[in-house]
């Protein structure tokens, strides 16, 4: 089964079950799937689908440490389920240590050596790990490993 009847899918049964989170989440994503679609005049390929929901999973989490800071937990709580809804539509993430694992070969494979290879390392390391890693924690490992 395709992605998108996935959320087709995932959609109708939130519908029916009265889930409004996943209802109003799932519409919003859908919404940003057609802007894209618009924007590249065709439909999304897999990849893209997967890198459309992995931006809006991005959107959730900033939310989240906003909400956060900003001491409205209700909110915070509420983005964190949106969250959720979207995060079961894309490949399970990495693990913090497999994340490690993979910048420390890709800086082996590179030779990488100080903090003037990270633009390189982050290239290869992104393409890598591409919808299984976020690339904030990426660059973190990677700056930690560089000595930046």
């Amino acid at each position: 089964m395709s992605l998108y009847q996935r959320l087709d899918q995932a959609l109708k049964e939130a519908i029916k079950n009265q889930q409004p989170v996943a209802t109003s989440t799932l519409r919003l994503l859908k919404s940003a799937i057609r802007y894209r679609e618009v924007d590249v005049r065709r439909p999304l390929t897999e990849a893209e689908l997967q890198a459309t929901i992995n931006t809006q999973a991005k959107q959730r989490r900033e939310a989240i440490a906003e909400y956060t800071k900003a001491g409205r937990p209700e909110l915070a709580r509420q983005e964190e389920e949106e969250l959720s809804v979207l995060l079961s539509f894309l490949p399970p993430q990495l693990s913090p240590e497999e994340m490690a694992a993979a910048v420390n070969a890709v800086i082996a494979e590179l030779g990488a050596t100080g903090p003037n290879d990270l633009g390189k390392v982050m290239k290869n390391a992104m393409a890598r790990l591409a919808g299984l890693a976020d690339g904030k924690v990426i660059r973190d490992i990677a700056q930690q490993r560089l000595g930046s």
